[in-house]
């Protein structure tokens, strides 16, 4: 991918270009598979956590090499759930999944880093709703930081 750290938000362009697959591909999976939620900046601008990124072999996994269809896809997660999705894009999940048994749990804070927000595994529980006015106010004050930039010339 690129120099950001392995728990970095990435955006459409790097997720598509580390899944060898287009962009307008990554869209419609966000349509078929609701699973599939990207974090949404100011201007619909996506960017993916890692465990997004995972979900998205595993998609790719069953759709490209396995002969699954986008409803066998479906009907894997709906029996199956998130564990059948992140075993088909097979490796080393460790840096991507919390040792919960419960994998759909696992929702990353965001934190500055540099020019770019980077997701850190949770430590305590936000309820999701908080969790997402957090996320919009992020992408309001990061709306902000870039029209100051432009302002001060920066």
């Amino acid at each position: 991918m690129s120099t950001k750290g392995p728990h970095a938000f990435r955006t459409i362009s790097e997720t598509a270009d580390a899944l060898a697959v287009q962009q307008h591909v990554l869209r419609f999976w966000e349509t078929k598979f609701t699973f599939v939620r990207p974090t949404k900046r100011a201007g619909g601008r996506r960017f993916y956590r890692p465990q997004d990124i995972v979900l998205l072999q595993g998609i790719k996994a069953l759709l490209h090499d396995r002969g699954y269809t986008i409803r066998g896809v479906q009907k894997l997660y709906k029996d199956q759930g998130q564990k059948a999705i992140l075993a088909a894009a097979g490796g080393d999940f460790a840096d991507y999944v919390a040792e919960s048994e419960d994998v759909a749990s696992y929702a990353p804070e965001m934190k500055f880093a540099g020019d770019f927000v980077e997701a850190v595994p949770r430590t305590e529980g936000l309820v999701h709703a908080v969790r997402t006015d957090l996320q919009q106010v992020l992408a309001r004050l990061e709306a902000v930081r870039a029209d100051l930039g432009m302002v001060l010339g920066k």
